[in-house]
This record gives C-alpha cells, structure tokens and sequence, in this order.
C-alpha cells in the first residue's frame, strides 16, 4: 500500500473524528469506512482484526448511546420533540454561525422549549443542563470510541 493511498486513509480517519464534534456528521462511519478501506487492500490477517475490533467497538458504542443517555433524559422529563426541534436549531446555528453556533443553537433551543413547557427558569434551567449532560455523555463516549479506532489503525499502520 503506497504512502499516497495511507494518507488519504488517515485523511478519512481524521474527518470522522471531527465529525464526531459535527451534528449530523456521521464520525465513527467514516471512522470504520476508513479501516474498511485500509483493511481490504492489505489483506493481512492484522487488518482484518483491526477491523474487526473496530466494528465490536463502534457496534458497542452505539449500544451505550441508545441506552445510557436515554435514561438520564428520560429521568429529566424532557421530551423527545424537545431534542428534535433543539437539533434543527443545531443545524440552523452551525449555517448561521459556524461550528460555535450548533451548541449554541440547540442549548438556546432547549432550554426556551423547557421554559415554555415548565414555566420556571430555575425548572428549565435543571432540565436543560440534564439534557446536555447527557448529550454530552453521549458525544464523549462517541469521541472516545472513534479515538479507540483511529489509535488501534495507527498502531497497526506503523507496526507492520
């Protein structure tokens, strides 16, 4: 495998541990596409177990996502439209003032959604740092595997 074709790999590695900050940026796919691509053109019995791994990571992952933060959510009482219009708030933040403007964009949504729905600010407040909490759980522990990917592939890159 040439130097050339190793850097565009690391270059889509990279662009999914970014998109893992990104809303709506699909990260730990572009991280596995990454290691898929590496791993079929090697061909070697260390890739496939790159891959491997990375696909019981990345798979475990989105476990932990679809359980854990959920139930901190869920204990809040903050609905699911909430999260759905705070998002498309998110999206309307990072065109409106990119990057800075997505968490921007979905905490003000958020937590004006709660305002409405509790009628307190103290109450609204509680419930928006709870819902962030979790999301911010939720995008750590994403960051974290994609990270456990990407290290596993440069390990093996400068290894063999």
């Amino acid at each position: 495998m040439g130097t050339g074709q190793l850097c565009l790999i690391g270059a889509v590695m990279l662009s999914g541990l970014l998109g893992v900050l990104v809303p709506g940026a699909p990260g730990p796919l572009m991280c596995w596409a990454a290691v898929l691509w590496w791993a079929t053109h090697l061909h070697t019995p260390l890739s496939w177990g790159v891959l491997a791994a990375a696909t019981g990571v990345l798979l475990l992952n989105q476990a932990v996502q679809l359980l854990l933060p959920a139930r901190s959510v869920r204990e809040a009482g903050v609905p699911r439209q909430a999260f759905l219009v705070a998002g498309l708030w998110a999206v309307a933040g990072f065109f409106l003032l990119p990057v800075v403007g997505a968490p921007a964009g979905f905490t003000l949504a958020l937590y004006g959604g709660e305002r409405m729905r509790l009628g307190s600010h103290g109450a609204a407040w509680s419930s928006t740092r709870t819902a962030m909490r979790a999301a911010g759980t939720a995008l750590l522990a994403e960051l974290f595997a994609c990270l456990l990917v990407a290290g596993a592939w440069l390990v093996a890159v400068v290894t063999s």
